[in-house]
């Protein structure tokens, strides 16, 4: 059954208590997703007026392999929050010695995150003409953040990914050519990274809090890792985050160009475009394997959902998508 709300409001008050160090009463505790890496709660709570928090919680399911932990995910956060990038407040982390699990606390921020409500809404047309400033602002804090605050965080080149990411599709049984041929190709051409950098791991639409104006927090940091920072760049354009937009590669928004040209104009460091689509294909092919772990945890009885089962269904259009990307990245080759 996992944790309940009655444990979360019996032992949460007082670690909330040693963080803000005033007495702290929950006044409202209720879940708003229970999904495999994340238990998320909204939290409503009075310690000298009224606070809005969310609490996020390792699920305790099982993962694909790249996830360090709701400890390493507050860190992050909590780093690339000083660095400049728009994110929640962490107000307090748990360790899991307190008896629900490990975790942190965060400010509650307002947004909304649906992508099919950013994508056709007219109220938030003035934040999609930002959208690429915005995130490559937010993208330049990130990987401007000091390593030295992360000691311990993995690093995840591309050939370790890739390395990973085909052992989990192998386990799965099924003898799918694209994803070997793709598999052939990533491997041969894994860039080396030359100066890790944080690195998001999940910068998509969906993970992003927008106003009707701007960018208001970068959400879901569980995947993050110090690594090539192109391999965001790359992950924000895969097509399953256009949401049915193929024409525009940047979350259905706007074009690689727009989104490079804005990058390089928050950093002042060109955008190596072989490299920034070399991760565009990695992320396809990791998208496809997560679609073959998803249906694997429902067909293995890990995780019975429904959910879980239909994202299994879309392992044929990644696999079209490779064959995109793959196409792409020949004529790219070609051209140069």
């Amino acid at each position: 059954m996992g944790i309940t709300a009655e444990q979360i409001e019996a032992i949460l008050p007082g670690v909330l208590e040693k963080a803000v160090g005033k007495p702290c009463v929950l006044t409202r505790c209720r879940r708003l997703t229970a999904g495999a890496s994340a238990d998320t709660w909204w939290l409503e709570a009075n310690y000298g007026g009224s606070r809005r928090w969310i609490l996020r919680l390792d699920a305790g399911a099982e993962n694909i392999g790249m996830a360090p932990g709701k400890r390493w995910e507050a860190k992050a956060q909590r780093a690339a929050g000083e660095s400049g990038c728009p994110v929640a407040k962490v107000i307090a982390t748990l360790d899991g010695s307190e008896g629900i699990g490990e975790g942190y606390v965060m400010t509650a921020l307002s947004g909304e995150s649906l992508p099919p409500v950013l994508l056709k809404d007219h109220a938030y047309e003035p934040a999609r003409d930002r959208f690429c400033p915005n995130v490559a602002s937010a993208l330049a804090a990130i990987h401007r953040t000091p390593t030295e605050k992360l000691k311990g965080l993995p690093t995840l080149d591309a050939l370790t990914q890739v390395e990973q990411l085909y052992a989990m599709h192998q386990d799965y049984g099924e003898k799918l050519p694209i994803f070997s041929l793709v598999y052939g190709w990533l491997k041969k051409h894994a860039p080396k990274i030359t100066r890790p950098a944080l690195v998001h791991g999940d910068f998509r639409l969906g993970n992003f809090l927008l106003t009707e104006n701007t960018l208001n927090g970068v959400l879901d940091w569980e995947l993050t890792h110090l690594g090539d920072p192109m391999e965001d760049l790359g992950w924000l354009c895969v097509n399953a985050w256009r949401f049915g937009r193929r024409s525009k590669p940047v979350a259905g928004i706007a074009s690689r160009r727009a989104l490079y040209d804005a990058y390089e104009t928050a950093t002042g460091q060109a955008v190596d475009e072989g490299r920034a689509r070399y991760w565009e294909l990695l992320g396809t092919f990791k998208w496809a394997v997560i679609c073959q772990y998803q249906a694997y945890s429902y067909l293995r009885g890990q995780v019975p959902t429904l959910e879980r089962a239909a994202i299994g269904r879309r392992v044929a259009e990644t696999e079209y998508d490779m064959l995109v990307c793959l196409e792409e990245q020949l004529e790219l080759s070609h051209a140069d």
